[in-house]
């Protein structure tokens, strides 16, 4: 997980979408008796969660990937459509870097494996309605690793993005690709939490990235990894 969690005035209006019965209600459950939570309803498919969405009209949509019918891929560029405002993000227990790919380019707010703590899960789930994007750390060292560098790079990759990141800065984005989060680098660097927060957000607008998992991405193709 990353960044601070932010207070919420509102509990955060959950849909959990999963094909096995056991799981979605395991899942809901879980997630019902947290502080600023409120499940609104579950859903069997990819289908049934584009129709319970519009009509629930839930803030974070938690969607697994492989299901029958309509897939998780499927339904979350669906909602990127017709519910812009809604935050998907997959919870599976797939790691397969395709599937990464496929949902985050669809539109997913983040990609979480099943075997998280439910802590974890339900602080996913407010940094998700907070506009934060989230990938398992396994799945972001897997997915860095997976994507090929562009055929331009030279064959020694710099040590430092050629905009102007400062050395402490470059540091932070090698760890933040590696899946770290903001309390693990101030941890490995001896900053405070709010320093590294304000760092990763400078590095974000200096390289003109949207989230986290570009910032990955980018660190990759600049050679930081």
């Amino acid at each position: 997980m990353s960044d601070e969690e932010p207070e919420q005035a509102a509990p955060v209006r959950v849909l959990v979408v999963d094909d096995q019965r056991l799981i979605r209600d395991g899942i809901a459950s879980l997630l019902s008796v947290r502080p600023g939570i409120e499940v609104v309803g579950t859903a069997v498919d990819g289908r049934d969660a584009v129709a319970k969405t519009l009509e629930a009209g839930p803030d974070v949509v938690l969607m697994d990937v492989r299901m029958p019918g309509m897939d998780g891929v499927e339904a979350v560029a669906v909602l990127r459509e017709r519910a812009p405002r809604c935050r998907v993000v997959m919870l599976t227990t797939f790691d397969d870097e395709e599937y990464v790919v496929q949902a985050l380019r669809a539109g997913a707010h983040g990609y979480l494996l099943k075997d998280l703590p439910a802590d974890e899960l339900a602080h996913a789930v407010r940094l998700a309605h907070a506009g934060v994007t989230q990938l398992d750390s396994s799945v972001a060292h897997r997915l860095t690793t997976f994507l090929p560098r562009p055929d331009t790079a030279p064959e020694t990759a710099p040590e430092t993005p050629a905009v102007s990141l400062s050395p402490r800065e470059t540091d932070i984005l090698r760890l933040l690709a590696h899946g770290h989060t903001n309390r693990e680098i101030a941890a490995r660097l001896y900053l405070s939490e709010g320093t590294v927060k304000n760092h990763v957000s400078r590095i974000l607008r200096r390289l003109a990235l949207r989230d986290r998992t570009q910032a990955a991405l980018r660190a990759r193709d600049l050679g930081l990894l």
